[in-house]
């Protein structure tokens, strides 16, 4: 059984930063990442990291988000700057070791 946790989610003014974490339990994993679904709309890819480091990102957080991973602590970080209200929607991290995993999800709200 694996499970993830996310935490840092919260409410920031536009061009704020916050970052979340997510720690996952139970094995090591390929791929990591997020994914975001604001109210309404599908769920979108946010940002990607392989268990080597390549990383890709959402046109729409190119340049702003940054996301990193810690193997030894199965934790992955998405430092998110410059922030819109674009960006507001309910976080999710996942990860990927036979098949996928997911954690409950963290709202981030920015405000104008």
């Amino acid at each position: 059984q694996v499970q993830l946790v996310e935490t840092g989610g919260g409410l920031v003014q536009a061009g704020g930063s916050l970052r979340l974490s997510c720690s996952a339990s139970g094995s090591i994993f390929n791929a990591m990442g997020w994914y975001r679904q604001a109210p309404g709309k599908q769920r979108e890819l946010v940002a990607t990291i392989t268990s080597r480091g390549s990383t890709n990102y959402a046109d729409s957080v190119k340049g702003r988000f940054t996301i990193s991973r810690e193997n030894a602590k199965n934790t992955v970080s998405l430092q998110m700057n410059s922030l819109k209200p674009e960006d507001t929607s309910v976080y999710y991290c996942y990860a990927d070791v036979i098949g996928r995993w997911w954690g409950q999800g963290t709202q981030v709200t920015v405000s104008s």
